[in-house]
């Protein structure tokens, strides 16, 4: 196992509180594995016995026609006689009712629970039915940059950074796939394997979605408009010009589903100006880059939009809630917000021209206040400061917390 202390340390910043840690995000993001380093380090660390230790994998078939109720029956069984009991329940959501049980375990006996789940069921409006107040979520994304170069010293030499990211682009950041030297295509074939699996379980299995070459073409289209604002409207519209009938609430359905799996992220657009969220427009972001290219290809007139999307999601890891500016002339590709700290960036793939330097600068110097502002740019060039805006190299930025 590569240690991800990004999340370990922070979950385990509540260990032995009365909250349920719940752990969510995309199928094959890393949850499994963070909660094996959780079981490791208390072993270790905090010399917790084993038989203070239970863990339970719900996908598994042995768990395939277990009720909540023997559930709940099976792990009580197993708790310690003595001291506080660390139950570790795996992709859960495969237990209908597992709420309750976890519930009740958190209520009624001295227990440290940790859980994971991939799909709607782990969705905070599902969780707060029963937990209302007691837990904690923590979202887990595939590997940043800084933790794929980590995972990629471990069995080959890493090159300079600003040459890795692009390699980065192309590949992604499922763990899975960076365990060893795998090529493009093998690489894309565990991430379709992963992409399948998470369109037949989480979403036409569950939902029993019967137009299933339908779903495909929405999450194809929007797999292609990755950082393009769009409507359901001009989703349903494109379809139509290939004679494929589909109507507006049928793709928001599609596209909540899509997002519910963990597979899209919704950005929404932000008016800096009347300072409200939008409800039109907005973009959608993927899980992870690879899953583009594995659905559809790599291209490299694609590369831009991949670009902003490794950001997005590096703003989204570093705790900061994103959305797309609007200004009174256009649009601020994100704007970021932390508690008190607030960041706009703009990322384009080069500043080869004065034309495309004085658009990216242009757009930021329309918002008058004191707040960081980035150009962040894949091409090579010195970087610098601008009235104020800082432009630098995407890969510094990415590997830079502090920014």
């Amino acid at each position: 196992m590569i240690y991800r202390p990004m999340y370990v340390d922070k979950i385990m910043a509540y260990t032995d509180t009365p909250f349920v840690k719940v752990l969510t995000g995309v199928r094959r993001c890393g949850k499994s594995t963070i909660l094996k380093m959780i079981m490791e380090k208390l072993k270790t660390e905090r010399i917790i016995p084993e038989d203070h230790i239970v863990s339970c994998r719900y996908d598994s078939m042995e768990y395939e026609d277990v009720t909540a109720k023997e559930m709940f029956a099976e792990l009580k069984a197993k708790l310690a006689p003595n001291g506080k009991t660390y139950l570790f329940l795996d992709e859960v959501q495969e237990i209908n009712g597992w709420e309750r049980a976890v519930n009740s375990l958190a209520s009624d006996y001295d227990v440290d629970l940790y859980i994971t789940g991939s799909n709607s069921r782990m969705m905070s409006s599902e969780i707060s039915t029963y937990l209302t107040g007691r837990y904690i979520s923590f979202r887990i994304y595939t590997l940043s940059f800084a933790e794929y170069l980590t995972f990629k010293r471990s069995y080959r030499t890493v090159g300079d950074p600003r040459t890795e990211l692009a390699e980065f682009v192309r590949l992604g950041g499922f763990p899975a796939t960076h365990l060893q030297s795998y090529s493009q295509d093998e690489i894309y074939t565990i991430v379709r394997d992963i992409y399948n699996s998470t369109i037949f379980s989480d979403i036409v299995k569950r939902n029993q979605i019967r137009k299933i070459d339908q779903l495909e073409r929405v999450v194809k289209y929007t797999f292609g408009n990755v950082g393009n604002t769009f409507s359901a409207k001009s989703v349903s519209d494109y379809l139509k010009s290939e004679n494929r009938k589909i109507d507006n609430e049928t793709v928001y359905s599609y596209l909540e589903k899509l997002e519910k799996a963990y597979l899209l992220h919704r950005c929404s657009r932000y008016d800096l100006q009347g300072k409200e969220i939008l409800k039109t427009q907005e973009k959608f972001y993927l899980a992870d880059t690879s899953l583009r290219y594995s659905v559809l290809g790599y291209h490299s007139d694609t590369v831009a939009s991949s670009l902003e999307n490794i950001v997005y999601l590096e703003l989204c890891r570093r705790g900061y809630s994103v959305y797309i500016g609007k200004t009174n002339d256009g649009e601020i590709d994100f704007v970021a917000t932390r508690q008190n700290e607030k960041l706009y960036v703009q990322v384009t793939q080069s500043m080869d021209s004065e034309k495309t330097e004085k658009r990216e600068y242009n757009r930021l110097l329309e918002i008058h206040d004191n707040y960081p502002k980035y150009v962040l740019t894949a091409n090579e060039f010195a970087g610098g400061n601008y009235e104020g805006i800082k432009a630098m190299h995407i890969a510094d930025f990415l590997l830079n917390p502090e920014y």
